[in-house]
């Protein structure tokens, strides 16, 4: 593993990644605390703004041009802006479940899903991981774990609310 890909990357790239890794790790936080709190509320607010960072500095990377500057990954960006809007307009009217819905989806599509793609090789993510000379196989192990263990999360977190 080495950051040398990351760090040699452009600012916009750096930014994306840093925000998304930290979003990553404190949404893991924010998903298996007491709901409600003083804390919760806080750090649900860190993870919102981590999280339009990570969107927003999306569109301004532009490697993979298939529709104009963007690609289907920035498809992600989208649903992010829109599931924070939706998941903050569902808090204040008091929409609990809605809120959670919204907000356990986007830590699991726009950070698990996008995440997993970014493992592909020829990524940049993939080289600091697992460097530069690998092939397929650790990253589809990686993926597939990261998604199996995502789905089991989520089911359970779904049952627990139910």
């Amino acid at each position: 593993m080495s950051l040398t890909p990351l760090l040699d990357a452009p600012l916009q790239v750096q930014i994306h990644a840093f925000a998304a890794i930290a979003a990553l790790l404190l949404g893991a936080v924010v998903l298996f605390r007491r709901k409600g709190t003083p804390f919760h509320k806080a750090l649900g607010r860190v993870w919102a703004v981590l999280m339009l960072i990570a969107a927003g500095s999306s569109i301004f990377i532009n490697e993979i041009r298939l529709i104009g500057p963007f690609s289907p990954i920035h498809i992600f960006s989208v649903v992010t802006f829109v599931g924070l809007a939706q998941g903050i307009r569902d808090i204040r009217r008091g929409n609990v479940r809605a809120h959670r819905a919204a907000m356990q989806g986007l830590y699991f599509c726009a950070l698990i899903l996008a995440g997993a793609f970014t493992l592909l090789p020829g990524r940049r993510m993939h080289e600091v991981l697992f460097g530069a000379e690998a092939g397929w196989t650790p990253s589809l192990v990686v993926i597939a774990l990261a998604l199996a263990a995502s789905a089991s999360i989520y089911m359970r977190l779904r049952r627990q609310q139910a």
